[in-house]
């Protein structure tokens, strides 16, 4: 991935840095945000480096995808691959979709490479983005609040809609972990699509 990307000269002039991927790349599990916060670009890791972070982090230690306490800035996960539609942070704004679309070939790359079964979109945005590409639902259809901690089948994976983490309480991660735990790890989740064994 490219560390000094330039496609968005607006993002180039006011970032940090590129927050790319990061976690197992032969995961089952994918969780995809909007953008990097603060925390993230100051890590240079997805959900990592603030309260929002640390509610993630939390999740995935409880649902045993990661090996670090939640406020490592570089958890040690398993299983699990975190990304963003977009890499770079502008400080006062959300992406514009033309950065989202920039930034579109280094996450299809990513889902090619990793093939995930399970897609947690986190936020409405994302939730959104997936809609067009990967299912049969018109993107208005979905509400990330109302969708917040079910499942919706999509194309050779499920994805399992979180809350933007913006809004995200305790008790919202909590219904999110029973929802994974009751009704998606105590199945076989796994789809055919000529998976390596694992």
């Amino acid at each position: 991935m490219d560390t000094d990307c330039q496609h968005c000269p607006v993002l180039v002039d006011c970032r940090e840095r590129v927050v790319h991927g990061y976690g197992d790349a032969e995961a089952e599990v994918l969780f995809l945000g909007e953008a990097p916060t603060a925390g993230a670009e100051r890590t240079g890791v997805p959900f990592t480096g603030d309260e929002a972070g640390r509610r993630i982090q939390r999740v995935l230690g409880e649902l045993g995808l990661s090996r670090s306490p939640p406020d490592a800035d570089e958890p040690d996960l398993q299983n699990v691959y975190t990304t963003y539609l977009t890499r770079c942070r502008h400080p006062d704004r959300g992406p514009t979709d033309e950065e989202v679309l920039n930034c579109d070939a280094f996450l299809t790359a990513e889902v090619r490479m990793i093939n995930p079964e399970l897609i947690v979109p986190v936020g409405q945005r994302v939730l959104e983005a997936l809609a067009i590409e990967y299912t049969t639902r018109a993107p208005d259809s979905f509400d990330a609040d109302a969708e917040h901690a079910t499942t919706v089948r999509g194309r050779g994976f499920e994805l399992l809609p979180m809350k933007d983490l913006a809004t995200l309480t305790d008790a919202d991660a909590d219904r999110f972990l029973e929802h994974v735990q009751e009704n998606v790890f105590s199945r076989d989740y796994r789809q055919t699509k000529g998976r390596r064994s694992r």
